[in-house]
């Protein structure tokens, strides 16, 4: 297992480890502390402030305080570039310790950390400073009589409120258009992983950023995130996670009349037609499910595969999956970790469970797994089922290595199977007929569709999804950077 580093060790050994407002470190008002573990052995690894709705209140209003002030919505979009490349710069130069730190607090090989999710995140405050820079902010509208423009202005305190899965990488999706747009932002990341997120902290005080312009209250659901969602302060809001709370979510910020992006879960589909390189496509869609464990929102965890190609991808996907090497993320070699929790452990298997006493047929059995050296890791081995398309394993999120076949005789039967789903977040295509592969995309219910790949995030192409999976606005686009942009008309008659 790879030794901590020691800008790692000084950060956890804090007691507790602190919340960041207003540009200073800070301990909870009412001194309460929660416990963040390891997923690979289950051992505590650090005491974290645990804030409520008093920390919420302060880091609200040091973000309106800062707005107000104008020392970041006030600068031009150029000059506001010129800070978040620097903490892009700053993610670069500290990648290896932010992804052992993401690796040990979310349970994940350390290589997808260092080679996926942290510089992601520096691509991503790169990307949105230098969209920022060439978005038109006036707009003149030509009206009889009058001299009419509209002009594009911050909203003010945004409040954003972050999962577990990819807890630095959804950060930098989600605050970097808002920063770029002029916006000051408050973050509640999730309690299971909020450590990445604080270490950030070091570098947005480091690389000048303002007080006030950025704050992270870390604390439970129920307290810090719910009071975070109905917090009268907030102009705009942000929620990922699951439909259930993003329900509540929504409600909240309905009564307050403020606008929220809801990013939410989903049941992607990989519809697999009879003219495709079968091994191909099943080793690519065994790499997608146990990609950060299954914990993926957006994964293919139905596979629609036509009839005369299910044998065969059956048998390369269970070999594939089989030889797939299960350990702690900090140790070498490992391709998957556990998942984050005991409590999504028991999630797994307890679909698992419930999916066999429903009927469906086990292809390759997953359910508990030990790591030798890590007795209290929370382990499972990877899942394929078939059966109806009614079976609970193939209608719910299940947040787990665990996929499931479905086979389709034509064209039709594979769209109604797939759109039969209440999610919309993300399905894709495989066929060498592009024409059909391109024909099919198009008529699938989702915020996005691919073809002949699988979790596919370029920058600048929107990311989001429709139905129980979203709504909003996405991320990652262009649009994004206006969603956090309100339109103001001026007019003056003539």
């Amino acid at each position: 297992m790879a030794t901590l580093r020691s800008e790692i060790r000084e950060f956890l050994d804090q007691q507790p480890v602190k919340m960041y407002v207003d540009g200073e470190w800070m301990e909870a008002l009412n001194q309460g502390t929660f416990e963040v573990r390891d997923p690979g052995d289950g051992c505590v690894i650090a005491n974290v402030a645990s804030g409520d709705a008093r920390d919420i209140d302060r880091a609200v209003e040091a973000a309106r305080w800062a707005f107000r002030r104008g020392t970041w919505a006030s600068l031009p979009a150029n000059d506001r570039a010129v800070y978040l490349h620097r903490l892009a710069d700053l993610v670069d130069r500290d990648r290896a310790i932010l992804a052992q730190l993401e690796s040990l607090d979310v349970g994940k090989p350390l290589a997808q950390s260092t080679g996926g999710d942290i510089p992601n995140v520096s691509a991503t405050l790169r990307y949105y400073a230098d969209l920022s820079v060439h978005t038109r902010r006036y707009e003149p509208i030509a009206v009889s009589g009058h001299e009419a423009r509209t002009v594009r202005l911050p909203f003010g305190v945004c409040g954003f409120i972050f999962p577990w899965n990819f807890p630095l990488l959804l950060v930098g999706w989600g605050i970097a258009p808002a920063l770029a747009a002029g916006n000051c932002v408050v973050i509640k990341p999730a309690e299971d992983t909020p450590l990445t997120t604080l270490y950030f902290c070091k570098l947005v005080q480091e690389a000048g950023i303002p007080k006030g312009v950025v704050n992270v209250v870390t604390g439970l659901g129920e307290t810090a995130g719910a009071a975070l969602a109905e917090h009268p302060g907030l102009a705009h809001a942000s929620f990922t996670g699951s439909p259930e709370v993003g329900r509540k979510v929504a409600e909240s910020c309905g009564r307050n009349l403020v606008p929220v992006k809801l990013e939410l879960g989903g049941k992607g589909a990989a519809v697999l037609f009879d003219d495709i390189d079968v091994d191909a496509a099943a080793r690519s869609l065994a790499g997608a499910i146990t990609l950060n464990t299954g914990q993926v929102c957006c994964t293919a965890t139905r596979w629609v595969a036509h009839k005369k190609v299910v044998d065969r991808l059956v048998d390369v996907a269970c070999g594939a999956l089989s030889k797939v090497s299960i350990g702690h993320g900090l140790d070498e070699g490992t391709l998957m970790g556990p998942v984050v929790s005991e409590k999504q452990r028991q999630r797994v298997l307890g679909y698992l469970e419930r999916g066999e006493r429903e009927g469906a047929s086990v292809l390759l059995r997953g359910g508990p797994h030990q790591v030798e050296g890590h007795p209290g890791g929370y382990y499972v081995k990877p899942s394929l089922l078939t059966g109806s398309p009614e079976n609970v394993c193939a209608r719910e999120e299940i947040f787990g290595p665990v996929a499931y076949i479905i086979p389709f005789e034509d064209e039709a039967e594979a769209i109604d199977l797939v759109n039969s789903s209440n999610y919309g977040l993300a399905n894709s295509v495989w066929s060498s007929d592009l024409s059909r592969a391109n024909r099919v995309a198009e008529r699938l219910v989702a915020g996005n569709s691919w073809i002949n790949a699988h979790n596919v995030f370029p920058h600048g192409v929107p990311y989001a999804g429709c139905n129980l999976s979203g709504m909003g606005g996405g991320v990652l686009g262009p649009e994004t950077l206006l969603h956090y942009l309100r339109a103001q008309s001026i007019v003056r008659p003539l």
